[in-house]
């Protein structure tokens, strides 16, 4: 059913050869509904891409989900039908009807929509861009995403609907209200002293058990909790508090929904037409395929309009691993040009992206990237895939896998903990506790050590120093920083009762004075990817399960700090350290201390400051010696001198 053409077009030639080349990176602009007016008559205008379709209409709420309104293929690029439809505005529910080349009528959603209707429900809604009050002017002029690896990130992840519940009966799921969560969330992560939240399931899904990432609407905030301007005052409302917003983006796959971007027009339209390459059959999804310009503009577009729509700091690239190898979750799959596994189209794809959005946009991407593949972080201009920042796997493993030994086998493990600083500056790393390795049947990080509660969550404590500690940015799981027990699950609300507790409230309270300590001394988190800045004082003490070393700046010990971490149930009397220079050493955390929180190179539970002796240890001309107690992480500040 093709209608009589309208009186002007959403693309000009212009906009068609920038799509058609993979280069429009505001596609959102001309695709999708938008709020228009014609001949003096206000409607919305309606752009989709489906140029295998035999015919596309519009079905709308207004008129009771009846009566289509026929679309026109537009003049400057027949791949693109469009429409006005007069009296129809924000608010207004729709969606399309796409008759295939395949002669199969289907009912789809907008791939470029700005609000859907909230799940099951599924059908896109007319809203407006432009038009929220910002109030975060002084963060945004604050921004500079050519500085992010010489400042402190320490991020909290986030699952708003786990987070916190609502109990009131006022909404069906229990979900408290993008506000609600803003102003909770904003007062929390800053007591806390987190500088970054990243955010899990915000595009907009179908499926709760999916947590986000089988996307079906890549434009649109989740409806479970607001509208899309009630999104847009969440992050304003974290930015007026000095705290960042990063999204979890998934351009890897989307769903098989019959309402989403599977067959769309009939034919394999966001997916490859290789049916080697079509699948990911480890996840029941999609792929996309990112050899296609017009599916390389959708992505990138999508990307450049939550940093530029929603002001979001910087999006964590979900499933990276998958794009780069074609073999990826894939019994059969097509070799590349060259015989070799990696996906050429999507490391391409890839590199586009972190150059658009770093070049175009104040935002950065993060890869979430359990590959080995080599340049990930490293700048597209010397063949690097171009990623700001890469999640640490390797500290991740290494790390648990050594803390879940029994300390009597620590020693036959040691090397496997100290391995993580030998790749610590291959990439840019974000030392991640994520949501991955606290469900079901993984374990919470409270339980991931054995022996009693008291053991586990002393161990805990130290392993919390040493990420915070080493080489890299920081990103902690909610509940994890007051050592919930259960499994996360996104049904239910993080155990919040456990905060009150006092062993809980003590894990709490040692992860508030590691996030103030990490951001008082630059020599934690400036010059990171600078392998000077870490300096092994002793790497091999395997029979007493301890790690020493330093974290200095480039040039000189001007504060450095010193660490020692315990992970033995058996103190040390009279332990000895090597150090570099004669001096006063004051202590400025142990685990065993519970202190305001404010990381202040105070002395630590009263104790004074210790003296060097001039007495060759550790290949340093001085010492320390000093009581360690069991399973205890201290950090001694380096002297001061005028």
């Amino acid at each position: 059913m093709q209608s009589e053409k309208q009186s002007s077009a959403v693309f000009t030639d212009y906009d068609a050869f920038l799509f058609h080349q993979g280069t429009d990176y505001e596609l959102y602009r001309k695709l999708g509904a938008h709020p228009d007016r014609e001949n003096g008559v206000a409607g919305t205008r309606f752009a989709v891409w489906a140029p295998n379709a035999r015919s596309v209409s519009v079905l709308t709420a207004r008129t009771g989900w009846e009566n289509e309104k026929g679309m026109h293929r537009c003049a400057a690029d027949g791949a693109v039908w469009e429409c006005f439809l007069p009296d129809v505005g924000v608010g207004d529910a729709y969606r399309f009807v796409v008759t295939g080349a395949d002669g199969v009528k289907r009912y789809k959603a907008d791939p470029c929509a700005f609000r859907a209707e909230k799940r099951p429900q599924n059908a896109s809604i007319v809203a407006a861009l432009d038009s929220y009050p910002w109030g975060d002017g002084a963060y945004q002029a604050g921004r500079d995403n050519s500085q992010v690896l010489q400042k402190p990130m320490a991020i909290y992840e986030v699952h708003l609907a786990s987070w916190k519940k609502r109990y009131d009966g006022s909404d069906p799921d229990g979900c408290l209200s993008y506000s609600e969560l803003a102003d909770q969330l904003a007062e929390y992560v800053t007591w806390m002293g987190y500088t970054h939240v990243e955010l899990i399931g915000i595009c907009e899904y179908p499926f709760d058990g999916s947590w986000g990432y089988q996307v079906t609407g890549f434009y649109a905030p989740t409806a479970r909790y607001g509208t899309p301007d009630d999104f847009r005052y969440f992050v304003d409302r974290l930015h007026r508090s000095g705290i960042g917003v990063i999204l979890d983006w998934v351009p890897a796959h989307f769903p098989k929904d019959d309402f989403g971007l599977e067959f769309f027009d009939g034919t394999p339209l966001y997916e490859s037409v290789d049916p080697l390459r079509r699948e990911y059959p480890e996840w029941g999804t999609n792929a996309f395929d990112h050899s296609k310009p017009e599916v390389r503009s959708f992505l990138i577009s999508s990307a450049c309009y939550w940093v530029r729509e929603f002001h979001i700091d910087a999006l964590r690239v979900d499933a990276v691993a998958a794009m780069l190898y074609a073999d990826y979750s894939r019994k059969d799959w097509r070799p590349n040009r060259f015989g070799g596994r990696i996906n050429l189209e999507s490391r391409a794809f890839l590199q586009q992206l972190n150059t658009t959005v770093c070049g175009a946009t104040t935002g950065y991407l993060i890869a979430e990237d359990s590959s080995t593949e080599d340049g990930i972080t490293r700048d597209v201009r010397w063949d690097g895939v171009g990623f700001t920042l890469k999640w640490d796997m390797g500290w991740m493993n290494d790390s648990l896998r050594y803390v879940s030994k029994d300390p009597v086998y620590r020693r036959f493990h040691h090397e496997e903990l100290a391995h993580t600083v030998d790749y610590a500056f291959a990439e840019n790393w974000v030392l991640v506790l994520s949501h991955d390795e606290v469900v079901h049947p993984k374990r919470s990080m409270a339980e991931k050590a054995p022996g009693s509660q008291g053991d586990r969550l002393a161990t805990l404590k130290t392993l919390y120093t040493y990420q915070f500690t080493h080489p890299g940015k920081k990103l902690l799981c909610m509940g994890q920083d007051f050592a919930m027990e259960r499994e996360w699950s996104e049904a239910r609300e993080i155990d919040w009762y456990l905060a009150e507790d006092f062993a809980h409230r003590d894990v709490l309270q040692c992860v508030r004075n590691l996030l103030a300590l990490y951001k008082r001394y630059p020599v934690l988190y400036s010059d990171s990817q600078n392998p000077t800045t870490f300096e092994w004082v002793n790497r091999h003490d395997a029979d007493r399960n301890i790690f020493s070393y330093i974290r200095r700046n480039p040039w000189n010990y001007d504060g450095a700090l010193l660490v020692v971490l315990n992970f033995s149930p058996m103190g040390v009397g009279d332990y000895t350290v090597g150090v570099p220079l004669g001096g006063l050493y004051p202590r400025v955390f142990s685990s065993y201390d519970s202190l305001p929180g404010q990381g202040n190179p105070a002395e630590v539970g009263g104790i004074p400051p210790m003296t060097a002796e001039q007495h060759d240890c550790d290949g340093y001309p001085y010492m320390l010696r000093y009581g360690l107690r069991p399973f205890e992480a201290l950090i001694i500040e380096f002297p001061k001198f005028d």
